[in-house]
């Protein structure tokens, strides 16, 4: 269990059928927490970010970077799954696309690096912070392809008011999973 996601510790994904029913929770976990939202512009504040987390570092590369495809996937054929309800390609590719592009390298990266021993303890908040990092990088270089933002502009329009949230969301994922794990641990005893 020394380099295993918390899911599959807990065998939930053994099967197809279990790993599409991960990906339709996850997705449906990231788009609600989409909805619960602090409208800012060009780039709302949400919860997405603390749900993409819990789903990085508890399912895994592979299984997470496809559920986020599979939300992306979700919002672009019109289902309200964006901030504030939003939908459909041509919000997909606004000012938020880098982001949105960079939730699917997230939670890879995250799942990735969990998979690799960073999946107890600091480790946990390791990978969620470094992942996290990584996300701004898409988020503000779109913003300067889009807008008339320069790059200093567009860190500062996109990024900076959200570092310390950030940081705070990447600290509670860290804290729920490491309990998760605890449990699982105490359970097995």
């Amino acid at each position: 269990m020394a380099h295993t996601p918390l899911m599959t510790s807990l065998g939930a994904d053994s099967s197809l059928a279990r790993k599409l029913a991960m990906v339709a929770f996850g997705s449906l976990l990231v788009g609600m927490s989409a909805q619960i939202s602090v409208p800012m512009f060009p780039v709302p504040m949400t919860l997405q970010t603390l749900a993409i987390m819990l789903i990085g570092l508890t399912y895994g590369a592979r299984l997470a970077g496809a559920t986020l495809v599979a939300y992306l996937a979700q919002g672009a054929l019109g289902f309200p799954v964006f901030a504030g309800g939003a939908a459909g390609a041509a919000y997909m590719f606004g000012p938020t696309f880098g982001f949105l592009m960079g939730f699917v390298a997230m939670a890879f990266v995250m799942g990735w690096l969990v998979e690799r021993g960073l999946n107890r303890g600091f480790g946990l908040f390791a990978a969620a912070l470094i992942a996290t990092a990584l996300l701004f990088v898409p988020g503000t270089l779109w913003l300067t392809a889009v807008t008339p933002l320069t790059l200093q502009g567009a860190f500062m329009a996109g990024a900076a008011p959200f570092l310390l949230g950030e940081v705070v969301k990447v600290a509670v994922a860290a804290l729920i999973v490491s309990g998760a794990f605890k449990a699982l641990k105490d359970r097995v005893k």
